[in-house]
């Protein structure tokens, strides 16, 4: 599977929760349609089929990430 360069998927994580903020302050149409068009790229780009796997998978291949490292997980 081809995964999308760390540089792409950091500059994705970071349009995502941009746009997460801007929908929760004001809910628009727009907002939340970007944010599931950035959700889906970043899922395709992942090989996941949910944003937060696909977060979590991203998170992992920016430069800096510890494999063993989990404390991005949600218990």
């Amino acid at each position: 599977m081809l995964m999308a360069h760390p540089v792409i998927l950091g500059h994705l994580v970071e349009q995502y929760e941009t746009l997460k903020v801007l929908h929760a302050e004001n809910g628009s149409a727009e907002s939340r349609q970007r944010m599931d068009d950035v959700a889906y790229t970043l899922c395709v780009s992942t090989g996941t089929r949910d944003i937060d796997a696909a977060l979590i998978a991203a998170r992992h291949r920016l430069p800096g990430a510890r494999p063993e490292d989990d404390s991005l997980l949600t218990a």
